[in-house]
């Protein structure tokens, strides 16, 4: 599994170090706001397993994010295959952080480095990403990232139930 550098940031393989505060992300609901449902320890431990699993056969998918500085686990961020059932196929990029990290452009760092990875290493022509049409922080992400938005794309995520997670918005980026 490659790792990513930026100034601030690692993107790494995953740690058993990691799956503490993992965890504690996927136990908060501030984080976990235009997710969905709680995680317990159990489930997210098998998240990252998961995602660990994945990244190895594909060779690429969700790093663990570690501030350089201080070496916190701070989140994740990588590219994804697109699930399936979904109105719009490819790579999606995307990141997940602990509130803490709120507000230091972690988010928008971590996302640029996945972005050179798919378009230079995985030779990708285009990166997709996709939140809820109210999480308007990623959203602002997408934007800095120079993704855009048609609203013809927006789709209605069949997984989650009728409510606020249910309408997303698409953006892309091309190389």
């Amino acid at each position: 599994m490659p790792e990513l550098h930026t100034d601030r940031l690692l993107l790494r393989p995953w740690r058993e170090s990691d799956l503490e505060p993992w965890a504690a992300m996927n136990a908060d609901p501030e984080v976990r706001e235009h997710l969905g449902e709680l995680l317990t320890r159990q489930q997210s431990d098998a998240v990252a397993a998961r995602m660990q699993a994945d990244f190895d056969a594909r060779g690429f998918g969700w790093w663990a994010l570690e501030e350089r500085r201080t070496g916190e686990f701070i989140g994740r961020a990588g590219l994804d295959q697109v699930d399936e059932g979904l109105p719009y196929t490819g790579v999606d990029v995307g990141w997940r952080l602990t509130r803490s990290a709120w507000g230091h452009g972690y988010a928008t760092e971590a996302a640029f480095a996945c972005l050179e990875f798919g378009f230079e290493t995985l030779g990708l022509t285009e990166i997709v990403a996709s939140t809820t049409v109210n999480n308007v922080r990623s959203q602002a992400v997408m934007r800095r990232l120079g993704m855009t938005r048609d609203p013809d794309d927006d789709f209605d995520d069949p997984s989650a139930p009728v409510g606020p997670l249910r309408r997303c918005v698409l953006y892309r980026t091309g190389r």
